[in-house]
C-alpha cells in the first residue's frame, strides 16, 4: 500500500481541509433510510442517531482548528486535541465519511490514532486497532450513514491531490462515491494498444497475443482458465495472466470485447464493446485504481467515462449522458486440461502476457475475508462462496451455488430455477434460458454479486 508522506502529504491535507471548512456552512439535512437487516445489526450492531439542521459555529470553529489550522501551521498541540474533542462530542457520524477518507492516505500513526478515536465516538462504537480504517468504512456501508452535502467536491480533493489524473474520474454521476476507495495502485491512463509499455499501475493488456493449445506448454492441466466463445472462436484467459493485467481489450470471432477480471470479487466477465448505438466509439477498458466495495472501478480511456463493472453500465461521463450499457458474453470458469480437450482448436494468451510473475491470490490473500471494505453482506452464503451468476431473460438476476450445482449436473441432474437451467461446458457451467438459447453468465464470490444485485434470487441445493 502507497502512503502520502512529507511535503506531499502537507499539500494534499491542506487542499482537502480547505474545502472541508467550506462545507460546513451548508445546511446537514438527515436522509430517511430503510431499515436494516437482522444480520446487519447482528454483525454490526444499532447505528447512531443522526442529527438534523447545520452545524453549530462552535462546531464549525473546532472543524477548521482541528483539521484546517494544523496543517496550515504542520503543527498538531493542544488547540487542536481539544477542537477534535468537540468534534467527537458532537453527535454527527456524517463527518465519519471524511475522517475516512482521511485516514486511507494519512501515514502518521499517532494522527491514525487520533483519527480512528474521534470516528469510534461519532459512531458509538469502540473499533479494533487492527485495520481501523477499513474496521469504520465497514460499520459506515453497513449502516448507511449518509455523506454531508458536498461530499464529492471534498472527496474529490482528497484524491486528486495523490493522483491528478483522478480529476476526471471523480465527477459527478449515478454512482455512490461513499463507497469508492482507493485500492493501493495508480490509474491505468496509457494510450490504447500500449501492452509493452511499462506503467506504474496494473497494465491492460490490447490486442495480446495468442498460440495454439499444443504451444502452451507453459500451461499445467489443472491452472485455471476463463474460457470465452464467440462465433465459433474459443480463446482461454488463463487466470495468472488476469491476475496481473486485470484487464483485456480484445477480438474474438469478429467481436471486440473489454475483458475485465476482478481478483477481489472472483469474477472475470466479458463485455461487448462495439455494434454501439450510433456516435459511440469503442471504449477502452482500463483499471482505475479505485475500488467500489471491494469491486474495481474501470473506465474508458477515450472519454474518462466510469463504468459499473459489475453491471456493465455506463455511471459517469458521456457514456453515462448516453446511457450506455454494454452487452456480456459468458464466462467459463474451468481448468486448462479440460477446455483444451473440449476444445482442441482453441487459443491461449501467451505466457509473456504473465510478465513473468506466477501469483496465485485466490489461495491466500483473501484467506481471512475480504481485504477491503464491503460492508453488510447478504448472510444467505458465506462471503467467498463461489456462485455462478446470470440475468434471466425477464431481468431477474439469479444466483447459483456453483459448488452444489456442479456436482448435481455430474450426476446427471437437471437444474431449472427462474427460467434459467444450468449445464456443464468444458469443465465448467453456463446458464441457458427456457428456449436453450445461451444466457451470458459467470463465476463469482457471492458478497461481489449480492451486492451488485441486491434482490437476486439464489439457488442452493
Amino acid at each position: 500500500m502507497v502512503s502520502a508522506t512529507g511535503s506531499h502529504s502537507r499539500i494534499w491535507l491542506i487542499t482537502l481541509l480547505a474545502a472541508v471548512s467550506l462545507i460546513w456552512c451548508s445546511a446537514l439535512r438527515a436522509q430517511e433510510t430503510a431499515p436494516l437487516p437482522d444480520y446487519v445489526i447482528k454483525q454490526f450492531g444499532k447505528p447512531p442517531a443522526i442529527p438534523q439542521g447545520p452545524l453549530s459555529k462552535p462546531l464549525q470553529s473546532a472543524v477548521q482548528t482541528a483539521f484546517v489550522d494544523s496543517i496550515v501551521r504542520s503543527s498538531w498541540g493542544p488547540d487542536q486535541t481539544q477542537a477534535l474533542n468537540i468534534i467527537s462530542e458532537s453527535h454527527d457520524p456524517r463527518i465519519v465519511w471524511i475522517i475516512s477518507d482521511l485516514m486511507r492516505f494519512v501515514s502518521n500513526r499517532e494522527l491514525t490514532a487520533e483519527l480512528a478515536h474521534a470516528a469510534s465516538k461519532l459512531l458509538l462504537k469502540q473499533l479494533p486497532d487492527i485495520n481501523r480504517w477499513g474496521a469504520i468504512t465497514d460499520h459506515l456501508i453497513a449502516w448507511d450513514i449518509p455523506a454531508p452535502p458536498d461530499y464529492l467536491r471534498v472527496k474529490r480533493a482528497v484524491y486528486t491531490s495523490i493522483v491528478p489524473t483522478w480529476d476526471k474520474i471523480f465527477v459527478e454521476g449515478n454512482v455512490d462515491w461513499r463507497h469508492v476507495s482507493w485500492g493501493g495502485v495508480l490509474i491505468d491512463d496509457r494510450e490504447y494498444d500500449t501492452t509493452d509499455e511499462l506503467c506504474n499501475c496494473i497494465p491492460a493488456a490490447d490486442n495480446p497475443k495468442v498460440s495454439s493449445a499444443s504451444e502452451a506448454t507453459w500451461l499445467k492441466d489443472d491452472d485455471i482458465v476463463f474460457g470465452i466463445e464467440v462465433n465459433g472462436e474459443f480463446r482461454a484467459y488463463p487466470r495468472r495472466i488476469m491476475e496481473v493485467r486485470e484487464m483485456v481489450n480484445d477480438t474474438l470471432g469478429g467481436r471486440h470485447l473489454g475483458i475485465p477480471y476482478c481478483t477481489l470479487c472472483g469474477s472475470a466477465q466479458a463485455y461487448f464493446t462495439d455494434q454501439l448505438p450510433e456516435g459511440i466509439e469503442r471504449p477502452v477498458l482500463r483499471t482505475s485504481g479505485l475500488l467500489i466495495r471491494s469491486n474495481k472501478v474501470m473506465y474508458d480511456i477515450g472519454t474518462y467515462s466510469v463504468f459499473d463493472t459489475f453491471l456493465g453500465t455506463a455511471v459517469t461521463g458521456p457514456l453515462a449522458d448516453k446511457n450506455l450499457k454494454l452487452k456480456q458474453a459468458t464466462v467459463i470458469t474451468t481448468d486448462w486440461g479440460t477446455w483444451k480437450k473440449t476444445h482442441p482448436e482453441t487459443t491461449v494468451l501467451v505466457e509473456a502476457l504473465a510478465l513473468g510473475r506466477d501469483p496465485d491470490f485466490r489461495n491466500g490473500r483473501d484467506a481471512d475475508g475480504p481485504i477491503f471494505p464491503i460492508g453488510n453482506v447478504d448472510s444467505r452464503l458465506p462471503v467467498h462462496e463461489d456462485i455462478v451468476g446470470v440475468v434471466s431473460m425477464t431481468g431477474k438476476p439469479v444466483a447459483f451455488q456453483r459448488s452444489k450445482a456442479f456436482v448435481a449436473l455430474k450426476s446427471g441432474r437437471n437444474i431449472t430455477f427462474e427460467n434459467v437451467s444450468l449445464v456443464l461446458e468444458a469443465g465448467g457451467i453456463k446458464a441457458v434460458g427456457a428456449d436453450g438459447s445461451e444466457l451470458a453468465s459467470h463465476q463469482a464470490f457471492w458478497f461481489a454479486w449480492s451486492q451488485f444485485h441486491p434482490q437476486t434470487a439464489l439457488w442452493f441445493d
